[in-house]
């Protein structure tokens, strides 16, 4: 049994006997206070979310899952349209389990899949995805800090922090854990 602070977004734990999707987990420190797991967890069958505080090392039961690697080939709807690259079996899954998918995805990426009892639970996006910049605003003339940044829209829609020298129609690394430009691609 994993320690509540070994839990990841994405992750699948069992709380109060009912199965839950970890969709945020933040380790929160206040000053000399004892650190704490704040945690934001969807309820599998119904839905509803609950956020819920937890001892850093309370134990979660996680249950018995099957990771298999799929393939993103596009949206239908509200559904994700994921491709089975063994069988080539195309199974359509829910936005409420892509979590940020609309996000980062645009077809044929590489994911895992995570199965419990044959229905898939949850999806992990690649670590690094490469999206175009769709819209920027120009460089400034003269702009000398180092540190600056300015917001860029990607081709997805997803609105990220980026250097003043990127420009519209550049293809950039992004993180799809933390949200954050990484380098030019």
């Amino acid at each position: 049994m994993p320690k509540a602070s070994d839990i990841r977004k994405g992750q699948a734990v069992i709380w109060e006997n009912q199965l839950y999707i970890v969709q945020e987990a933040q380790r929160v420190a206040k000053g000399n206070w004892r650190s704490y797991m704040q945690m934001k967890m969807r309820n599998f069958k119904t839905g509803l979310t609950l956020d819920q505080r937890m001892n850093m090392d309370e134990k979660l039961d996680t249950p018995h899952v099957e990771d298999k690697p799929m393939e993103f080939l596009y949206r239908e709807g509200d559904n994700f349209v994921l491709m089975d690259i063994t069988s080539f079996e195309q199974i359509p899954v829910s936005k409420d389990i892509m979590i940020d998918a609309e996000n980062y995805l645009k077809g044929n990426e590489r994911c895992v899949a995570k199965f419990m009892e044959g229905t898939i639970i949850s999806v992990d996006l690649p670590n690094i995805v490469e999206l175009t910049v769709a819209d920027t605003a120009p460089q400034a003339k003269g702009a000398t800090v180092t540190n600056q940044s300015k917001d860029a829209v990607m081709e997805t829609g997803l609105k990220i922090r980026v250097p003043p020298f990127i420009e519209i129609g550049e293809m950039l690394r992004i993180d799809t854990r933390t949200g954050e430009y990484l380098e030019r691609a």
